[in-house]
């Protein structure tokens, strides 16, 4: 819709200077005009819920960000020498025109999705109290997980997974569960990305961060998803940004490395692997094979050791340089990995002989968000197997801290960071 306010505003000061639609250099301002303007507006939240919601704050978002691409063109117009060709009243004129059409088309969408929608957000209430009844609404869903066999199982990857699967399509998530389950569903909540509610709250150990209101009751407020819609759309474009021109640069290595793979050892050329992504759902990991492959351990119960009698010799070189994660860059394009992010963990991975999540129950936490090829624990040197609980506890340590101070800058830095950290004494 604001790319249609934009075609508008431009084409109709093109017929005004020039009596027609087309023709340089006028209507080729929209070519600049068009991403300057929706990048602008995706960092102000132009495109966030409150946009849905207000009136006031859609449009205002709108107004600067058209105001501010103006300005730009202003300037490059002046810096270019293209004053004589294309005078400013006429850029004047497409960007008053163009804030004019955003201006009657955001009022007038946002008002109709307030008459429509009583809520912008999706909305899901768990019932796990079988002394609660039934809060019946037409606006939110109901999950009764009796009924549908899911456990808040904090020791079980694969009840995480499927409450993973449900918690996906809401916003919003208000749990009813007796006292004794709440620090489960808290942690469940922490982890799943969603705005997460626990009804009946007064246990300070969940962390709360707000009161809620919902159906009449108060609500514990204990996990807000960390990243906004804009954050999203900002992370997953750089991640696309990166990822793309990578996967062309980087294609002739990769034929090589798994023509190498081939001829060294019989067996596939990609190791499969279930990793625990964002949310705690479950995903395939890819990674170029570096051992033989009637030895791979597909649940990852023993890391691999220095001297590891399973890695192949074209494993050794690959596994030393890092170059066997360079197929997670697919994990990426398809979204189950960003490239900066918590590195996903197997299963059976083990601190000392513990279970990750049984070494610290916050462990769930830095799943809320993606998995990363690279991360904060691995450039500060915490990488390689985890011999000792401590080593789990460096790196969750480091994971909580990305998760909760996330920025767009940052993960520009780690990924700089992380070709210091390629040849490390750990990657074996």
């Amino acid at each position: 819709m604001d790319q249609l306010c934009l075609m508008l505003g431009f084409g109709i000061a093109e017929i005004i200077r020039r009596q027609g639609f087309a023709g340089p250099p006028g209507i080729d301002l929209i070519v600049l005009a068009a991403p300057l303007y929706m990048t602008l507006c995706l960092m102000s939240s132009g495109y966030s819920r409150s946009t849905l919601e207000s009136i006031e704050y859609s449009v205002s978002r709108s107004l600067i960000a058209i105001g501010v691409t103006g300005a730009v063109i202003m300037a490059a117009v002046f810096l270019i020498g293209a004053s004589k060709e294309l005078s400013r009243l006429n850029v004047s004129i497409s960007i008053l025109l163009s804030a004019v059409f955003l201006f009657l088309a955001r009022a007038y969408f946002t008002k109709a999705i307030r008459r429509r929608y009583p809520s912008t957000e999706s909305v899901l209430v768990i019932m796990d109290d079988p002394t609660v009844s039934h809060l019946a609404s037409p606006h939110h869903d109901m999950l009764d997980v009796n009924s549908c066999g899911l456990q808040a199982n904090v020791n079980d990857p694969l009840k995480m997974h499927e409450i993973g699967l449900v918690l996906v399509n809401y916003d919003r998530v208000i749990v009813h569960c007796e006292p004794e389950r709440r620090a489960d569903w808290a942690l469940i909540l922490k982890g799943g990305n969603v705005i997460g509610e626990i009804a009946q709250p007064g246990l300070r150990e969940l962390g709360a961060v707000g009161i809620g209101q919902f159906g009449g009751a108060q609500t514990l407020v204990i996990a807000k998803g960390p990243l906004s819609l804009p954050d999203r759309l900002q992370k997953r474009i750089f991640d696309l940004a990166f990822t793309l021109p990578a996967l062309f640069a980087l294609a002739p290595l990769l034929l090589l490395v798994a023509l190498a793979i081939k001829l060294d050892s019989p067996g596939s050329i990609l190791f499969r692997q279930k990793r625990v992504g964002r949310g705690n759902r479950l995903f395939d990991i890819y990674k170029f094979r570096s051992m033989r492959e009637e030895l791979n351990d597909h649940g990852g119960h023993r890391s691999a050791s220095r001297d590891d009698d399973r890695v192949t010799r074209v494993g050794r070189l690959i596994r030393r340089t890092s170059i066997d994660e360079l197929p997670q860059l697919f994990n990426v394009l398809l979204g189950d990995m960003s490239l900066v992010g918590p590195r996903p963990h197997a299963l059976g991975s083990l601190a000392g002989n513990q279970l990750f999540w049984e070494v610290d129950r916050q462990y769930w936490r830095r799943h809320a968000l993606k998995p990363g090829i690279t991360g904060l624990a691995q450039v500060r040197g915490f990488r390689g197997a985890t011999h000792e609980m401590s080593d789990l506890q460096k790196r969750l340590a480091a994971d909580l801290e990305y998760v909760s101070d996330w920025t767009l800058l940052r993960d520009l830095r780690i990924l700089f960071l992380t070709v210091k950290v390629v040849l490390h004494k750990n990657a074996y």
